[in-house]
């Protein structure tokens, strides 16, 4: 950007923001889903979510995320669940086949970050840390 100090290291926040904004569309072609599903699938790894809780973490309408959900189900990757303390709410609560969707496709990912990682000192983690804070902190700036 013009009159701004350029970096390497910031060039190569640049390519990962940009590689990033490209796995979820590379996944959901590799798994058959829509990005919505898949998304749905990877909050859903977090524990159980109500339709409306979904639905406001993707960004879309109830309908919406009721659609989603439908589909997932229908595909075994997904399933309704009474609420835990309020019976008269549901939850939607990833399966066995749903985790594993993702977790396979993403698998080779986290073990290269996992390895990535360890090449760190502590000292140098601590440094990678703060640096990216404040990355993420200015992103979330635009949001």
């Amino acid at each position: 950007m013009p009159g701004l100090r350029q970096s390497d290291t910031l060039q190569l926040v640049m390519e990962l923001t940009d590689v990033s904004g490209l796995l979820p569309h590379a996944l959901a072609r590799r798994t058959g889903l829509s990005e919505s599903e898949l998304h749905s699938l990877r909050h859903l790894l977090g524990g159980p979510l109500g339709p409306n809780d979904l639905a406001r973490t993707l960004g879309v309408t109830s309908a919406a995320s009721s659609g989603i959900v439908d589909r997932l189900e229908a595909r075994g990757h997904v399933s309704r669940q009474p609420h835990p303390t309020d019976k008269r709410r549901t939850v939607v609560a990833i399966s066995a086949s749903g985790r594993t969707e993702v977790l396979s496709q993403m698998r080779p990912m986290f073990e290269a970050l996992v390895a990535a990682d360890a090449k760190l000192t502590d000292q140098q983690r601590t440094v990678v840390e703060g640096y990216l804070r404040d990355i993420t902190a200015a992103m979330r700036t635009l949001l």
